[in-house]
């Protein structure tokens, strides 16, 4: 077994530091970061305080004070368990004139970090994704609800010159806080913005998809120093004395093995991964850590904001907002934003493309300037008007358009089945065979991959990603129309209803909704890559770009909280959602669709046997034949959310 290190954990200074490094500027706008850089230290001063929450634990905060009194600041608050540095009332943080936040700063808004509880310099006891508590009757009852209105409460009564209206906003990690700072019920917060929000680690979010452990996320994130503890408050990040090789993950995971085996490698220090190992199923520990539960009487004004190709909190952002909808009165205020963006890439200089993908503007630029000031201008300062802003606003990938909905998903959108046929074909007619399959071979010891590149950390750039390494192998199955005589446009979830046979008790299935560029395709303009193709470029014709990619373990397609085997060869359904889609089939291209039983190492591998998948094994891993049916009584499709006229 090979010894493992992160010597810096990729996922976690990522996150840590996303509001830093997402938004570095090219090298045209340094001169004018610089005097941002300057008018900022001369226009703020900079205090760092401990705010005593109610059980009298205190917790870290730095504040970003105007030096104008001629008129009361609105304030603007971000919790996070990513540190609130740099440290030193000297030190400023330089998100401030490196990011959008400078805008905000020329509003001169009151700019609050905060470490949460048990994290950097707080005091206290972190505890992950806390669960909110509906039920609080003494000062010892806390949460994270409370500590934000405990720091509200302080900070409006405290501060000089603040108007006594507070906005939070936080991107994923913090976006969960953000979530509960909703649930606070101060009166003086006014409106908040979950961004990417960690929602639901069980479901979809960052380290389980339907079930399914995202172990490379998962590990480099928790192992790689974020899940160590803390004994008092520090400056200083942990760090991992795991030694690992860190040149390629696809053979690095796969010589690791088991999921047991990362357990060893770990120890008995990382207490939430040993949850993750306690907690296989959806059970109670679960439900109270999924702050859809909970959000019945949200009071501020709210506006979710994603990616739509966020490899990491993509399903947050739309479910989130779903179950607000849901759960207070049409009349609260609650939109959406969904654009083309990687994790945070809303919060950047550069909105324009995700690797090979081009999206036609800076849909970054946009956002801010269009949506998320004038949201805060409004609700903090009274200013502008807000009142045409779309119930849902969400970029039309394909059409490289933003789209205005009075509703998500869009009215005019209808439920629209796509069968799996023969001839690796699609058909929007059911196929009429008697009996009808297509055929795989699922050997865990020679995993699909989830990408064709060679790297160790996760690469964010998989979300739409070419396909074609996958078709060309024999354990993925593909189905394609023929090319398309008019455009298809696609608004809403995707279910996988796939009719199945296995000759193992448990399989996973991924399911991958994929645009074929024509085979002539161009982009004008294209972005020089190095070593790809003539001239630099990538060669775009018949490009498979991924649109929607998600994992389903088969073992819970009835339950996720009480998994079954399956009866070896005996048909069964296995129905499943993929997170919401915005896009279009141009006229020209081909849709296609790609099913396999392996996602690796973005997914664990599942042994195909109805074992614990955390304590089995690597004896355990065995192959499974896999039948994907298509006839007339079993007709596997793809029901899609396609927008009629």
């Amino acid at each position: 077994m090979p010894k493992f290190i992160p010597k810096t954990n990729h996922i976690m200074l990522r996150k840590t530091f996303l509001l830093i490094f997402l938004l570095l500027p090219v090298l045209v706008f340094a001169q004018v970061n610089s005097q941002d850089s300057a008018w900022i230290r001369e226009n703020y001063t900079k205090k760092e305080i401990y705010i005593t929450m109610r059980d009298g634990v205190k917790l870290f905060t730095s504040i970003y004070i105007p030096k104008d009194t001629t008129e009361k600041h609105p304030i603007l608050m971000t919790r996070t368990p990513y540190s609130c540095a740099p440290y030193g009332e000297q030190n400023f943080s330089a998100r401030l004139w490196m990011s959008h936040y400078r805008y905000y700063a020329r509003e001169n808004y009151i700019f609050v970090t905060q470490d949460v509880r048990g994290r950097w310099m707080s005091e206290g006891e972190f505890v992950d994704v806390r669960p909110f508590n509906p039920d609080k009757k003494t000062i010892k009852d806390i949460d994270e609800a409370s500590d934000t209105y405990d720091a509200i409460d302080w900070l409006v009564k405290n501060l000089p010159y603040n108007n006594g209206n507070v906005g939070v906003m936080g991107i994923s990690y913090p976006g969960f806080y953000s979530t509960m700072a909703a649930l606070s019920g101060h009166p003086a917060l006014k409106a908040v913005s979950p961004q990417a929000p960690v929602t639901d680690w069980f479901q979809g979010d960052d380290f389980h998809h339907n079930g399914v452990f995202f172990v490379m996320d998962g590990f480099s994130f928790y192992a790689g120093g974020f899940g160590y503890p803390r004994p008092k408050p520090t400056m200083v990040g942990s760090r991992s004395n795991l030694e690992i090789p860190t040149n390629d993950n696809y053979q690095t995971y796969l010589q690791i093995g088991a999921m047991k085996n990362f357990m060893k490698l770990t120890g008995d220090s990382l207490s939430f991964w040993k949850d993750l190992y306690a907690h296989p199923n959806r059970d109670a520990w679960w439900e109270a850590r999924n702050p859809r539960n909970f959000v019945s009487d949200v009071k501020p004004a709210m506006l979710e904001v994603g990616g739509l190709f966020d490899a990491e909190d993509c399903f947050g952002a739309w479910n989130l907002y779903k179950a607000i909808e849901k759960k207070n009165p049409s009349s609260h205020f609650n939109k959406l934003v969904m654009g083309p963006w990687y994790h945070g890439q809303w919060a950047s200089t550069d909105g324009t493309h995700l690797g090979n993908i081009q999206f036609g503007t800076n849909t970054s630029f946009w956002y801010q300037n269009n949506i998320e000031i004038p949201f805060f201008n409004y609700y903090l300062k009274g200013k502008g008007d807000i009142s045409k802003l779309s119930e849902a606003t969400v970029f039309m990938g394909g059409e490289n358009e933003w789209k205005h909905y009075d509703q998500w998903p869009p009215v005019n959108t209808q439920p629209t089945a796509i069968y799996l046929d023969d001839n690796n074909s699609l058909s929007w007619n059911a196929p009429k065979a008697k009996y009808s399959f297509s055929e795989y071979i699922s050997d865990p010891a020679h995993p699909v991959p989830y990408t064709q590149d060679i790297h160790f950390y996760r690469t964010r750039e998989y979300m739409d990603d070419d396909q074609r390494f996958a078709s060309r192998r024999t354990d993925v199955l593909t189905f394609q129309t023929g090319v398309l005589d008019q455009d298809l446009s696609l608004a809403g979830v995707i279910t996988a209803d796939l009719k199945v046979s296995l000759s193992t008790t448990d399989a996973d299935f991924v399911v991958k909704i994929i645009d074929v560029f024509p085979d002539d395709f161009k982009y004008a303009g294209a972005v020089p890559q190095p070593n790809r193709g003539v001239g630099g470029t990538y060669p775009m014709g018949g490009y498979q770009m991924l649109v929607r990619g998600e994992i389903m373990r088969g073992r819970y397609r009835n339950s996720f909280s009480n998994p079954e085997p399956f009866k070896p060869n005996k048909v069964e359904t296995v129905k499943f959602n993929l997170p919401d889609v915005s896009y279009t089939f141009k006229k020209g291209h081909r849709l296609m669709i790609q099913v396999q039983s392996s996602w690796f190492p973005l997914a664990d591998r599942n042994p195909q046997q109805f074992v614990n998948i955390y304590e089995c094994d690597d004896k355990d891993f065995i192959k499974s034949t896999i039948k994907v049916f298509h006839d007339a009584v079993n007709a596997s499709n793809i029901i899609l959310p396609v927008i009629k006229d």
